[in-house]
């Protein structure tokens, strides 16, 4: 059985908003560990969507040393 062990999330999609689809993900599991990144500004977003369960954020385009920092940092919490 495979299991999703990480979601990067852009908050910025199509149809159900960024915000809108980490609820539903959480609703799912509440134990998801979703890091969540865009190519806009996260200021308000960010600080919203980390209250609603994200575990981290990265800004879009990415350092991938951050990125990488960030996902062992989001695996690694329990």
């Amino acid at each position: 059985m495979s299991r999703i062990s990480l979601i990067i999330l852009d908050l910025v999609i199509p149809e159900m908003g960024g915000k809108q689809r980490l609820q539903r993900l959480l609703e799912i599991n509440s134990q998801v560990k979703v890091l969540i990144t865009s190519g806009y500004s996260l200021m308000g977003s960010e600080s919203d969507a980390i209250a609603l369960g994200a575990k981290a954020s990265v800004p879009k385009p990415y350092d991938m040393r951050q990125l990488l920092l960030s996902v062992r940092e989001v695996l690694d919490k329990e």
